[in-house]
């Protein structure tokens, strides 16, 4: 059973970002836009969007495109129909450092960071995703 989950993984388009540093929260409120959106509309969101989080999300959706490409070389990302079907924000490695405070004291930052996973899936049946 688990060969056949490696297998079915090996087989999507994904790509991945690690150790971004930039608070969960933060990146979740721009991943939380394109979920299930076509990949036309999603880089539009991320091109006019504010947030820092978005052009790094921005990239990481060019990566999973290019990803895409390398492994359909004949066929065109416009008749694919590509969208993302799942785009996760976990959390990273956090460093913990100390800020002083009145009287003596010292108050703890934590500096978070995130993990960053596109899955596209594509509408169109003829062209290949797994």
């Amino acid at each position: 059973m688990a060969e056949n989950i490696k297998e079915s993984r090996k087989n999507l388009i994904t790509a991945k970002l690690n150790n971004c540093p930039t608070s969960p929260r933060k990146m979740r409120l721009v991943a939380d836009l394109v979920r299930g959106k076509e990949i036309d509309n999603a880089l539009n969101i991320f091109r006019f969007s504010e947030k820092e989080a978005s052009r790094k999300l921005e990239k990481l959706l060019l990566s999973a495109i290019s990803n895409w490409q390398t492994k359909n070389e004949n066929s065109n990302v416009e008749d694919a129909g590509l969208f993302i079907s799942e785009i996760k924000v976990d959390s990273g490695s956090m460093l913990k450092r100390l800020r002083t405070a009145p009287q003596g004291r010292a108050h703890r930052i934590r500096k978070r960071s995130n993990h960053v996973t596109i899955v596209l899936g594509s509408k169109n049946n003829d062209v290949q995703t797994n």
